[in-house]
């Protein structure tokens, strides 16, 4: 039957298989496509040094990573999104679930349409690897688990109430805002369903949370609490700033997908109007409880400090179910029109973004001289692999010809384009990275710089500037060199034009041991 016709309830099942299979295939062939961008190859060094929490972030990410690339042994672009890509799998087979319960099949679909049609939960958190892409399951989860506590009222089940906990707690080890999946529901509760909390298994629930955490707070504790110190200077500021705040909503608008966006906001209007109802008592109240208050919340943080749409992204995933029960109203179809211009922008947009990354001849940045192709997205998912195979030859070249020594590090002052250097470059060459810096700017690196041997005295090091981040190398490195050679140019050339320089300074002789970037 076509996707298009009239669907009978129990096609839908089948049908998200489909939409899983086909959604998970056009994204390992894109995966194949796009390099790893900045914030990716970053997460890798949460898998070449697992710890119990990390400078930015708590350690899931690193584990999916390790979990996906079989402990280290197979690391490429695809296997470091493979598990990105089974999380949202996952996801979209509990959303419909929780669609399913909400409403009916029809509805669950819908939401698994429209979860999988945002580009926030169906490629930012579905394809890239980051901290949302093994939250997902976790976060949906916790929702599912809640319906059923109070749509099917089963508040006296048990197990329901430590899965929740359980599920809270592994979405915490991913981003410290799931959080507020308490909150939300700790919300929900008082306002529907006040007799629970005499319910001795909401605290139970709420306790496994809290062990689950255990180890984000030891890992802080032995290292000054320096994850919130860090986030706490990102907002804390004072002065009202409303483009800021323009810029978050607008930024929400196009993570969401902008028909995806304008759904939700047609839908909401439509329940307002009473146009449509929920069957299942608390639902809406439940919807705006969780998700409401959390957009509210980053919109008044964005009035006072940069903020990043993704941030409330996971926000908006109650509002999908919003969204679906208007769909199942409006529409007979199993392909709604939203639906197919949702993801009819979303591929075009995939498909011209990887033609321009693999063809575009020039770069969409900066063209001039002293930073040429700065502010070019495209430079961050292309270039690093053929620049690192030239880098490999340069070092071994350099080696037997006795212009460096051997086994000289390469020296970052920065996570990006460290990450990028530790993933491609190091990996090929085989030289180890060494951060030199301020901790704001090591992040991680400041760590792996304590499991490495550090530079000496009359060592010899490598520093590879992109022209895309450029760095002045004599202020930073002059201290700690006693000669920095003038830089060989490697071009990233597309299509046959050049759209970035790499530099690649040799620095000589090791005068002074530089810190390791942690105090």
């Amino acid at each position: 039957m076509s996707l298009s016709a009239i669907a009978t309830p129990t096609d839908f099942k089948k049908k998200i298989g489909w939409l899983i299979i086909i959604c998970s295939i056009v994204k390992l062939i894109s995966a194949s496509f796009l390099e790893l961008g900045n914030d990716e190859v970053y997460y890798w060094t949460y898998a070449i040094q697992p710890d119990w929490s990390h400078f930015d972030h708590p350690p899931m990410v690193g584990w999916l990573i390790r979990l996906f690339t079989c402990n280290l042994l197979w690391a490429n672009d695809i296997s470091l999104r493979l598990g990105s890509i089974v999380c949202a799998a996952i996801s979209t087979w509990i959303i419909f679930q929780t669609g399913k319960l909400i409403a009916n099949e029809k509805t669950g679909w819908y939401a698994a349409l429209v979860y999988n049609c945002s580009v926030y939960t169906g490629f930012i958190a579905g394809f890239f690897i980051l901290p949302d892409s093994p939250q997902m399951p976790f976060w949906t989860g916790s929702l599912f688990i809640m319906a059923r506590l109070f749509i099917n009222k089963e508040e006296k089940k048990t197990s329901l109430w430590l899965l929740l906990g359980v599920l809270i707690g592994l979405a915490t080890l991913c981003k410290i805002h799931a959080l507020y999946l308490w909150a939300g529901f700790g919300l929900f509760i008082i306002l529907t369903n006040a007799k629970w909390l005499l319910n001795w298994r909401l605290y139970v629930s709420a306790l496994i949370t809290l062990l689950c955490i255990l180890p984000i707070v030891y890992w802080n504790v032995i290292n000054d609490f320096i994850t919130y110190r860090y986030h706490s200077d990102r907002v804390t500021h004072t002065t009202i700033q409303w483009d800021m705040l323009w810029r978050e909503i607008i930024g929400e608008f196009g993570y969401q997908n902008p028909v995806i966006f304008s759904l939700v906001f047609l839908s909401l209007i439509a329940w307002l109007r009473k146009q449509f109802q929920f069957n299942r008592k608390g639902t809406v109240i439940w919807i705006f409880c969780m998700s409401l208050p959390m957009i509210i919340l980053f919109w008044g943080i964005s009035l006072f400090n940069p903020t990043l749409p993704h941030w409330s992204g996971p926000a908006y995933i109650p509002f999908f179910f919003l969204a679906a029960v208007y769909l199942e109203k409006l529409s007979v179809r199993v392909l709604p029109v939203f639906i197919k211009v949702a993801a009819s922008l979303l591929i075009i947009v995939l498909i011209v973004g990887i033609g321009l990354v693999r063809l575009s001849p020039v770069n969409f940045g900066s063209h001039d001289k002293e930073n040429y192709g700065e502010y070019c997205p495209t430079l961050d998912v292309s270039g690093w692999k053929k620049f690192s195979e030239n880098f490999a030859l340069l070092v071994k070249s350099d080696s037997e010809n006795g212009l460096m020594k051997p086994h000289s590090p390469i020296v970052v002052n920065k996570w990006f384009p460290g990450g990028h250097i530790e993933f491609y470059t190091a990996r090929k060459s085989g030289l180890s990275v060494l951060g030199i810096g301020n901790l704001d700017d090591l992040h991680k690196f400041a760590w792996l710089n304590k499991e490495r041997k550090g530079l000496q005295l009359g060592d010899d090091a490598y520093c590879i500037v992109p022209s895309n981040l450029p760095i002045q190398v004599a202020d930073i490195y002059e201290r700690y060199f006693s000669t920095i050679e003038k830089p060989i140019v490697i071009d990233q050339k597309r299509n046959g034009g050049v759209v970035r320089y790499f530099y690649i300074y040799r620095l000589k002789q090791c005068k002074q041991i530089p810190v390791s970037g942690l105090k």
